[in-house]
């Protein structure tokens, strides 16, 4: 795996699994079927530069995470459950996979992997996308989300977590998977 330091952006897809990505799940997010071929064609083209996270449920809800549980208790499972697994189109093969409790993703660990520039896919917009984006600007990372390769858990929450985070800018850039993809492979 390259390192982090090398100066080229790393693609951090956010939480594509099946409690969010299957039609049925309490949690699903409508847009995730129309941006699975997108995300699955960035993870491709961005091959060893790519980092995984999964969204899990704590063994033991604490503070704010109690009532939160308490309106979702079939999330309540541990992250072995096949819920928390990623969606079959986007495999984890030698990809770092990071498992989270939190909305964000940004920590120490997933700090150590990208670097100081870092593109965003994934589920959803409106929640984990943004709180990870949210962190790793201020945290002072180059962050990128491709509004085509994210979901909300509706369209107008999509569009509404995109204006936000263009309010970051430069520290946050709303774009496009093509442009992305262009820079990857002129890399």
């Amino acid at each position: 795996m390259s390192g982090a330091g090398d100066g080229r952006p790393w693609l951090v897809v956010i939480d594509m699994q099946r409690v969010f990505g299957e039609e049925g799940s309490p949690w699903f997010a409508p847009g995730t079927p129309a941006i699975e071929p997108v995300v699955a064609s960035l993870v491709e083209a961005f091959d060893d530069r790519v980092a995984l996270t999964r969204f899990v449920a704590p063994a033991e809800p604490v503070g704010a995470w109690v009532p939160y549980y308490a309106q979702w208790p079939f999330a309540l499972v541990p992250p072995t459950e096949g819920i928390w697994d990623l969606l079959p189109s986007i495999p984890a093969r030698d990809h770092r996979v990071v498992t989270r409790t939190t909305f964000s993703k940004w920590d120490a660990e997933l700090a150590s992997i990208v670097g100081h520039d870092m593109v965003l896919a994934g589920v959803s917009t409106d929640c984990c996308v943004l709180s990870t984006a949210l962190a790793a600007a201020d945290a002072g990372v180059r962050v990128r989300v491709l509004a085509d390769a994210c979901a909300g858990v509706t369209e107008a929450d999509h569009e509404r977590a995109l204006a936000a985070m263009a309010l970051y800018a430069p520290l946050i850039e709303i774009t496009t998977s093509a442009g992305i993809l262009a820079e990857v492979a002129g890399a």
